[in-house]
């Protein structure tokens, strides 16, 4: 039963079957968008904006975001596939897939005149039981398997992208990367803060000249020729405002009565400018970082104290090298007092600043920091579509190790999980004598979606691969001589079934542990929808000011 009506209010109210209908079918023309380009023989997409800008590229959550989504029930997708990015980094298309296929079953579950209640009551028990199966048997710590196992789940993720060919190389970089920059949190384990991995992009030359720096990089030069380009024993001030001769405020009037002292004012502008520079010099600063500019007259006070500074830098990038360094970012060298200082402990240091030719460009690279250690990976490409897409790559393969480092577990891919947590799932239905069987089945079926979606996009025939992948997967559960074959998922390459345990074909736990909890929470935020109102625009009078003067 459904109706629109029209409002008291202005506005047109929806109510009933057809509201659910209208929210399914918006969450599945979003899914069917990203559907294509899941797996590793996924297709890329061209997204272009309305200024003319091009992007191309394979990442869910990065196509969904510039779609401008309109519709409220497909937003509610957009802002799945955003949050899986922040919370695991990868897994953001099959997220949206398994959201999509939820609510397309659950719908026709309420067209059979099975309550949504029941539905969502189904789907939250048969989430927690995937959940908790996936821990108690598909999870392998990563302990017994070493760093083969966090370059394995690095190709995994890369393995759709534009970089996949390149795995081997990409993969030993990027757990390089994230051992370098480990952090310990004070309980005895480790953190991994991604932020610290500064990602360059230079275009020229092929994609394996690629090259992973250790300290940080910072796509600066100093600012006079003049300057030494080389300290050791860097002592670093992280500064965040312009050193340039003082200018009178905008509005201050100053009446002159005597032409000399005109020069006298001008002389104190130069001056302050000189004492600030004087004070951070000897506080034992050598190198001056600044976001603002610097001018020529206050280069000339860094080059004869054989210091070295670099202006324009970008705010982000200093925030970062401040706390690797252990320094200050400072915005005013006012003090609670109102008077300027500058202290030593304000200053960061690093074993060495050098300005360095990497590639066709000249960087800073701060090596050593005192406080926290940093590395940096600049990426060489044909143009500028390949190196973003590769930026994005690297993003999520270091999010990807990150996750595995800090969960310490993970689970074959290639649809092993769904697999196993279908037949599952089918059977624990079973043993559920309430209205709640049905959704803990139909979300048993709906799983079964991204091997399918992954064996269409390898041009495989899905129908047969999908039922092997089942039946290997039921006998593993169902006799314990064959435990073994729950490690099986698919070969998109060669078509066939294959055990990715040994094949090293790995994905965090908690990246599919996650992808499950959200996607089971957006169908449900979509399904108790039965009521949509929609409050139509004021139309403003369009009466021109000319006509009004007639009047």
């Amino acid at each position: 039963m459904s109706a629109t009506t029209t409002l008291s209010v202005s506005g047109h109210r929806t109510t009933g079957q057809s509201v659910r209908t209208q929210n399914v079918m918006a969450a599945v023309s979003i899914a069917n968008i990203v559907k294509s380009s899941l797996g590793p023989v996924g297709l890329d997409k061209m997204l272009v904006d309305d200024v003319g800008d091009v992007t191309i590229t394979n990442d869910g959550a990065t196509i969904l975001k510039l779609l401008e989504v309109e519709h409220p029930a497909a937003k509610v997708l957009v802002e799945l596939a955003d949050l899986q990015d922040q919370e695991v980094g990868d897994g953001t298309t099959s997220v949206v897939i398994v959201a999509a296929e939820l609510l397309k079953n659950a719908d026709e579950l309420v067209k059979q005149k099975i309550h949504p209640t029941s539905i969502i009551s189904g789907y939250r028990l048969a989430c927690k039981e995937a959940v908790k199966y996936i821990n108690e048997h598909l999870a392998i710590g990563v302990d017994e398997l070493g760093r083969d196992c966090l370059v394995n789940a690095s190709k995994t993720a890369m393995s759709s992208k534009i970089i996949g060919s390149e795995s081997d190389f990409f993969s030993n970089m990027v757990v390089d990367a994230v051992n370098a920059i480990k952090v310990a949190d004070g309980a005895g384990g480790f953190k991994y803060p991604i932020k610290a991995v500064n990602v360059l992009k230079a275009h020229g030359k092929s994609t394996r000249e690629s090259v992973l720096i250790h300290g940080y990089a910072l796509n600066c030069t100093v600012a006079s020729q003049s300057m030494v380009k080389r300290i050791t024993q860097a002592r670093i001030a992280c500064l965040d405002f312009n050193l340039m001769k003082a200018k009178m405020k905008l509005g201050v009037q100053v009446l002159v009565e005597d032409p000399e002292k005109l020069e006298a004012i001008r002389k104190r502008e130069s001056d302050i400018t000189m004492e600030r520079i004087q004070k951070i010099l000897s506080a034992g600063a050598n190198v001056v970082l600044t976001t603002g500019g610097i001018d020529d007259l206050c280069m000339k006070y860094f080059i004869e104290a054989g210091a070295m500074a670099v202006r324009r830098c970008k705010k982000p990038d200093l925030k970062r090298i401040a706390k690797a360094t252990g320094a200050l970012f400072i915005s005013s060298l006012a003090n609670l007092e109102g008077e300027e200082s500058f202290d030593a402990a304000m200053l960061g240091s690093a074993e060495e600043v050098v300005q360095d030719r990497v590639c066709d460009e000249e960087l800073i690279l701060i090596k050593n920091p005192k406080a926290r250690t940093a590395a940096s990976i600049i990426l060489r490409g044909a143009n500028d579509f390949m190196v973003d897409e590769m930026e994005r790559s690297i993003h999520d393969a270091l999010c990807v190790v990150k996750r595995v480092l800090e969960s310490k577990s993970v689970v074959p891919g290639g649809g092993c999980v769904e697999a196993a947590l279908s037949i599952y799932l089918e059977n624990f239905a079973t043993s559920i004598s309430s209205r709640e069987q049905l959704a803990i089945a139909e979300f048993a079926r709906s799983l079964l979606v991204i091997p399918k979606t992954l064996a269409v996009n390898a041009a495989q025939d899905s129908t047969d691969l999908v039922a092997k992948l089942r039946a290997y997967h039921n006998s593993s559960q169902t006799k314990p001589e064959h435990a073994a074959l729950k490690w099986f998922g698919l070969d998109l390459y060669e078509g066939k079934i294959r055990d990715n345990k040994a094949a090293g074909v790995f994905e965090p736990t908690i990246s599919k542990v996650k992808s499950l909890k959200f996607a089971t929470e957006a169908a449900i935020t979509i399904l108790r929808i039965d009521d949509l109102i929609k409050i139509t625009e004021e139309k403003k009078d369009q009466r021109h000011p000319h006509d009004e003067l007639e009047d």
